[in-house]
């Protein structure tokens, strides 16, 4: 940001551009791992199984802007979707904003580092199975998705954890 504004702090998610939009996104992957649903209940349940098109090394997806033709039902984050879908991360930007809340210290908007959200432990990095060698489903459930994360300090005087 050459000016120096944190755009975040000054639109609402609809006034934001296509490239602010998408720079909300901090790269943790945890959207991009299976959910399952109970059919009864509702009950939401935390898988450690990614999407077989997210990076293991980078935790974003590896075919993004064509991802729609290799996953049919993979959900287009808007601020409409954001607002009605209740499986985002508490630590999503999307719904952090959504709910008026900052973005966090790790986020890479506001450390200037897209590596932070990796050192501080908010990224599925290191955390998860691809969905083409994880079987069924039901034997991965997790809790650790849907919960806010701690996230580790970086301490300031040397930049590692």
């Amino acid at each position: 940001m050459a000016d120096g504004r944190k755009f975040w702090k000054t639109k609402q998610l609809e006034e934001m551009s296509p490239q602010e939009w998408e720079s909300l996104c901090d790269g943790c992957g945890r959207c991009c791992l299976h959910k399952l649903r109970d059919d009864d209940t509702q009950a939401l349940s935390f898988t450690n199984v990614a999407c077989r098109l997210l990076d293991p090394d980078t935790c974003r997806c590896s075919k993004y802007e064509r991802r729609r033709r290799f996953v049919p039902d993979c959900v287009s984050l808007t601020p409409a979707t954001v607002r009605e879908i209740d499986w985002l991360p508490p630590s999503c930007a999307y719904r952090r904003l959504a709910e008026g809340k900052d973005l966090a210290w790790w986020h890479p908007l506001v450390s200037g580092d897209p590596e932070t959200v990796h050192r501080a432990g908010i990224s599925v990095l290191g955390r998860f199975v691809s969905e083409r060698w994880a079987g069924p489903l039901e034997h991965h459930i997790v809790d650790w998705p849907g919960r806010a994360p701690r996230g580790r300090r970086i301490p300031k005087e040397t930049g590692e954890c």
